[in-house]
């Protein structure tokens, strides 16, 4: 789902039908257990031509974008409490005496304290980094550069040469090397493209921010900024964008790494794996030419020039953690000039969030003790199998399938496993050294640590029960290579999953976020990989002809819908999670129709239905405000498309939410009646 004041530029209307005005709801303003606050609604807008306006129009108007945050929503919020709530128990935690040394409580307790220990950071100034500036200062070629890029890439310090370590995507029980694009500040391809006025004016904050931190860190070079910003873009124009990088097929490139010394041979791999600790006989590269025209370009640029972006990436990767004069501008640039944030959070907010990035799990443990429930858990898993039982007849019931890829389809379904609340097995963190009054050298521990932990999975066999997130994350997640979906404790809580609330509620919220983490396995991408999670074709050419045509139509739906005056919606882009979307919402409901087949349906609650209800739960899990600057980089980069427009988006195409709110077709010019149904 994976899953980010101004409402006036979210004024494109995307579902693109009307509704009669003859039968309207009695709205009244609750305060009650239903799930629902009816205060929220906006009765002057027409849920047929703009759900999110309907349902969350007041929310909006109450909850304007906080002046510290780029998107306020029920996600951002949920998150918020979590903090507090990880806040207290590091309060505790920090007044206990004589922790044992190595202990979750000792790290957890010494990293918070550095962190909000300004006096000493504010008096060590750039030292604690002296020793990694020096490494760059005495380099003397090319190869001895390869060398300080892979050592610092250990740290987390960017690169273009990015790495990870995952299962091999024709091999999953195994793990696997992938080599990447990566090292650009602005972070993606598209802000390097001048064509765009916008673009043109952040290249100058860019440069001048640049410059403003070299003059802040007391380093002579002249004209730092150009100089980065013009090799940073010349390499942008060598990389990948966003949409290529979703072709699994293009950018899997399984060979011996000897093979890279032919394809790049101007680049000294064994000096750069060898660098980070990396040792393996085979890997995946991302895209071939790009190593290829990447390493050509960097054996042509001065020496000097590497040196100036690599003293660059260093002191931008530990801004937030050095003195104000650094991590201050760190800030105006890319948190309020990138995504529009007006003022820093709190020092404390922003130590319990490094602190979670740092130590995660540790916090998470303690979290789910004292704050999720394992009969929450149980329901949850009961939930889950209400929807995979309907997804089955789902399956069943298409008429664009054959019985023979339906059967492919079932044993996927079926061999799905899912992870509830927290792991099973918590990983040992007692091998990180966090120490009083070093707060760099605490981030660079766990850096390290994790780093390493990264690497000696290479070429060892794929932990299946292994957490990729933390479980007090608000988020829910897909992997397409052991065929499972993980929904964690932080966001299993209201509004997502509230136990108080009617089923309706509930079933358009969290049971709709978990029809969409199934329906990932059968989206665009997921359904290259089979029941094992290998990357291997089991439909048949006519259905995935069928699947294609389906999705190619929602793709150019989206297109169509201006998300930003001049900027439009990439349907290609955003197409996974907009089937993802559909398909969970789909799903969602059927499993909640199916529900009352052996009870009475329910009464209306507060003038509503139990079928109304149920897509304001799921206008309520997305309502949000999102800034201007945000919103542009969601729509240029983001796979998944912002607030409203997730809201708003898939309901144009489900006769369950026309029926619902007693819409009709008006312009059939401007309506598709039937709507486009995938799964």
């Amino acid at each position: 789902m994976k899953s980010q004041k101004l409402t006036a530029l979210l004024v494109i209307i995307v579902i693109i039908f009307s509704c009669k005005n003859e039968k309207k709801a009695n709205i009244s303003s609750v305060s009650d257990n239903s799930g629902f606050d009816n205060s929220n609604i906006d009765s002057t807008k027409n849920p047929c031509t703009d759900f999110d306006g309907f349902a969350n129009g007041n929310w909006k108007k109450k909850n304007p974008l906080p002046a510290t945050e780029s998107r306020w929503g029920a996600f951002e919020i949920l998150d918020r409490d979590n903090k507090a709530k990880l806040q207290g128990i590091v309060d505790s935690i920090s007044k206990l005496p004589d922790l044992k040394s190595h202990s979750e409580s000792q790290q957890i307790a010494v990293f918070y304290r550095s962190y909000m220990d300004t006096a000493t950071i504010e008096k060590l100034g750039l030292s604690p980094l002296d020793n990694y500036f020096k490494r760059i200062d005495h380099v003397k070629n090319y190869t001895e550069w390869i060398n300080v890029s892979g050592e610092l890439q250990k740290l987390g310090v960017p690169t273009f040469i990015s790495y990870k370590v995952e299962a091999d995507a024709h091999n999953n029980r195994m793990n696997i090397l992938y080599l990447g694009q990566g090292g650009l500040t602005l972070g993606d391809k598209s802000y390097y493209a001048l064509s765009e006025p916008k673009n043109a004016t952040l290249k100058d904050k860019m440069i001048r921010h640049i410059d403003i931190m070299y003059k802040s860190a007391g380093f002579k070079d002249a004209s730092p900024g150009s100089t980065i910003y013009e090799l940073e873009q010349n390499i942008a124009h060598l990389q990948l964008s966003g949409l290529m990088l979703r072709d699994q097929i293009k950018t899997y490139n399984k060979m011996p790494v000897g093979e890279l010394s032919r394809i790049a041979p101007q680049f000294n791999w064994d000096v750069f794996l060898k660098a980070q600790g990396i040792v393996t006989q085979t890997a995946v590269i991302e895209d071939r030419a790009y190593m290829g025209n990447l390493t050509t370009l960097l054996h042509k640029t001065p020496l000097a020039t590497l040196k100036l972006y690599t003293r660059w990436q260093l002191l931008s990767h530990f801004a937030p953690y050095l003195p104000q004069k650094y991590s201050k501008p760190h800030f105006d640039f890319f948190e309020t000039v990138m995504a529009g944030k007006k003022e820093q959070k709190s020092r404390r907010d922003m130590a319990i969030k490094e602190l979670e990035q740092a130590l995660g799990m540790p916090l998470g443990k303690l979290f789910v003790q004292k704050y999720f429930l394992k009969t929450d858990k149980q329901k949850i898993s009961e939930m889950i199998e209400n929807v995979r039982w309907v997804y089955h007849q789902r399956i069943d019931s298409l008429s664009w399938m054959s019985n023979s890829t339906k059967a492919s389809a079932h044993h996927k379904l079926k061999a799905m496993t899912f992870k509830i609340g927290y792991p099973e097995k918590w990983p040992d963190y007692s091998g990180i050294t966090i120490q009083p009054l070093r707060l760099i050298d605490n981030v660079i521990s766990v850096a390290v640590f994790h780093h390493k932990e990264n690497i000696n999975k290479i070429d060892k066999p794929v932990d299946k029960n292994e957490w990729h997130a933390t479980p007090q994350t608000v988020d829910a997640f897909y992997d397409q290579y052991t065929n499972s979906a993980c929904f964690p404790a932080g966001i299993l809580q209201p509004p997502f999953y509230n136990h108080k609330a009617d089923d309706a509620i509930n079933y358009g919220a969290i049971i709709a976020a978990i029809g969409h983490e199934i329906t990932h396995a059968f989206d665009d991408r997921g359904s290259k990989f089979d029941a094992s999670g290998n990357l291997n074709n089991w439909w048949t050419a006519t259905d995935r002809r069928n699947f294609e045509n389906l999705t190619k139509q929602y793709i150019n739906y989206f297109n169509r819908i201006e998300g930003q005056p001049g900027l439009h919606i990439n349907g290609q882009l955003t197409i996974s999670e907009n089937i993802a979307d559909l398909g969970g919402l789909t799903l969602a409901y059927h499993a909640l129709k199916k529900s009352y087949d052996k009870k009475k349906q329910p009464a209306p609650i507060n003038g509503f239905t139990w079928q109304q209800r149920f897509f304001l739960g799921w206008a309520q899990m997305w309502h949000g405000n999102i800034s201007p600057e945000a919103l542009r980089n969601e729509l240029k980069t983001n796979p998944h498309v912002p607030f409203r427009f997730r809201i708003n988006g898939p309901l144009a195409q489900m006769q369950e939410f026309k029926q619902a709110w007693s819409c009709y077709k008006k312009d059939s010019a401007n309506m598709n009646t039937k709507g486009i149904e995938i799964w």
